[in-house]
């Protein structure tokens, strides 16, 4: 007969730590605040077992937290403190909503008996964070801290993966109580049913020209291989989803480019012609689908088979001919074995888009001493396969969306809501998760002063992320539309930079200034070469506002519209 043991004391504070390590936790980004003193001091004899990683900006420490959850798809963690804290956390829950991506977000709170009166930095989490997380609950009893951070590691990993945001108060994290621990975490994935995949083959066999779209999230190394091995076998062309371009390999003969930022113009004309749209884990929201111009809504020309996590993503704007609830992965597996043998009726197909893709990949004609389309095939050819590209907001990235190259285990990390100040934060988390791996961090001027700072925290923790900084003295992406929209009346784009290689040197980093594209190459091995952090700041030319176009030919075409 087994006797049952008896839980020994403990205060709320090592209850919650306890949690983490029982569901998986390894790491946390943080500010610290004096409203969960008692977890910091719980961490502080895990310190084996969990690595704390205090940020410069509790934005940071969000993005970083954020980043970990896409690299590894387990909830990332961050901690920060009431008021103040959480305000600034709350871009890292936008983007892990929009993004579908696993987070967890530990706000320490007042004190219960402080509550309802406007205490200092009192504010009530339910409702501030109601509409962009997955959950929102606040703890009010030690007791059940297991009960809800077992529910949190559920929620945000269960379905359609997000955030959950747990409010602590601080009295409840000193409270010292005798409670079980819970079991271990298992998140909850629908799977595709036989007959589901039997319908599928039927509808793609008596299309002419199909296309795949595949995107979202919790795809894993083995799910893109397997959707790889299908697209081949059968001869479809994939393109993917915005800032997913990792989930097929980029060499395939199937990869024919990505709905993003950065489309290949002629795409957009292909999916027109296309009879049938395989949709896996993309949810066509407004990036993918061009702010919902590229598909006719509710009903779209081609035949839709959409396949995806949550339901209720499934005809939110397009009815699909079929709809199919189910983990990209799991799908992925089911179809890795078929062979529809349809592949000699669609080469013609593929082959004309994947051609029309790697026309677009060659650098455009220039007259810039830095051409970085002519750099960034450079850099594409000399990457390592698992390199680890993050990406920010802004024009700059198209220069990597459109030039380079992606494939597993190497990854694309970016937000797809748009936010600024994402790439250095998520590189730093990027580079202490996978040391061993180059981490490229792709930021403008605008963004790098945003967030820059946080190279320090890589300096303190051991990341050696390299920061491509793009300076052209201008917020870019808004300049372009107000040329578009009202050329030659700049207003609150232009900015006057600091010298980024004294701010770099200062932080802590290795830095190089480049300004033509014979210096680029050298700069990144000796970046590279140097065992910490480097800042290598490319001088480009504003004129040149985007990959596909110029200040002046906007203006131009407005001149003349």
């Amino acid at each position: 007969m087994t006797t049952k043991t008896h839980p020994l004391p403990r205060t709320g504070g090592k209850v919650l730590v306890d949690q983490l390590l029982i569901h998986g936790a390894d790491s946390g980004y943080c500010v610290p605040g004096e409203s969960y003193l008692e977890v910091l001091d719980a961490l502080y004899d895990q310190r084996e077992h969990f690595t704390l990683y205090n940020a410069r900006h509790e934005a940071g420490a969000a993005n970083m937290a954020e980043a970990y959850g896409k690299l590894t798809g387990r909830p990332g963690i961050c901690l920060v403190t009431r008021g103040p804290g959480a305000c600034h956390a709350a871009i890292g829950v936008h983007i892990a909503q929009q993004d579908s991506t696993p987070m967890i977000l530990l706000v320490g709170q007042v004190d219960r008996g402080s509550m309802d009166r406007e205490a200092f930095q009192e504010i009530d989490y339910r409702v501030m964070f109601g509409g962009i997380a997955k959950w929102v609950a606040q703890i009010e009893d030690a007791r059940r801290i297991p009960e809800y951070m077992a529910r949190a590691f559920r929620v945000a990993t269960s379905g359609r993966p997000g955030p959950v945001v747990l409010a602590l108060p601080e009295d409840m994290l000193t409270d010292i109580v005798e409670v079980e621990d819970a079991a271990p975490y298992t998140p909850s994935r629908p799977s595709v049913a036989a007959e589901e995949v039997e319908k599928i083959a039927a509808m793609v066999a008596r299309a002419e020209r199909p296309m795949m779209l595949v995107g979202g999230s919790g795809w894993t190394d083995e799910a893109c291989a397997q959707i790889r091995t299908f697209a081949e076998a059968n001869g479809i062309p994939v393109a993917c989803s915005f800032r997913r371009q990792d989930i097929l390999d980029n060499a395939s003969e199937c990869y024919v480019g990505d709905f993003g930022t950065a489309v290949v113009p002629s795409l957009i004309k292909r999916l027109a012609e296309a009879d049938l749209l395989l949709v896996i884990g993309a949810r066509l929201g407004e990036m993918t689908t061009r702010t919902y111009t590229t598909l006719t809504s509710p009903n779209p020309s081609q035949t839709l088979i959409h396949v995806h996590i949550d339901p209720d993503e499934i005809g939110r704007v397009y009815s699909p001919t079929l709809g199919v609830v189910s983990a990209p992965g799991k799908l992925a597996a089911a179809l890795a074995t078929h062979d529809w043998g349809q592949r000699s009726r669609w080469s013609d197909w593929c082959k004309t888009l994947r051609d029309e893709y790697l026309a677009d990949t060659l650098p455009p004609p220039h007259d810039y001493p830095l051409d970085m389309g002519t750099a960034m095939n450079e850099l594409r050819d000399s990457l390592p396969k698992d390199c680890i590209v993050t990406l920010d907001a802004g024009n700059h990235t198209g220069w990597a969306q459109r030039f380079l190259a992606y494939q597993r285990p190497g990854r694309i990390i970016g937000s797809t809501c748009g936010a600024m100040g994402y790439s250095v934060p998520a590189a730093v988390a990027a580079s202490l998760r996978e040391p061993d791996k180059c981490v490229l961090a792709f930021v403008g001027d605008g963004g790098f002063m945003m967030s820059g700072v946080e190279i320090a925290t890589a300096v303190q923790h051991g990341g050696r992320p390299i920061v491509l900084l793009f300076n052209n003295g201008t917020y870019g992406t808004i300049r372009m539309h107000q040329e578009r929209e009202h050329p030659n009346r700049v207003s609150g784009t232009d900015l006057v930079n600091p010298d980024f290689g004294q701010l770099a040197e200062g932080l802590g980093a290795h830095f190089e200034r480049v300004s033509d594209t014979g210096s680029f190459k050298p700069a990144l091995e000796r970046a590279m070469a140097s065992g910490r952090p480097a800042v290598i700041e490319l001088v480009t030319d504003p004129e040149r506002i985007s990959t596909r176009t110029t200040v002046t030919a906007l203006r131009s075409a407005k001149a003349s519209s």
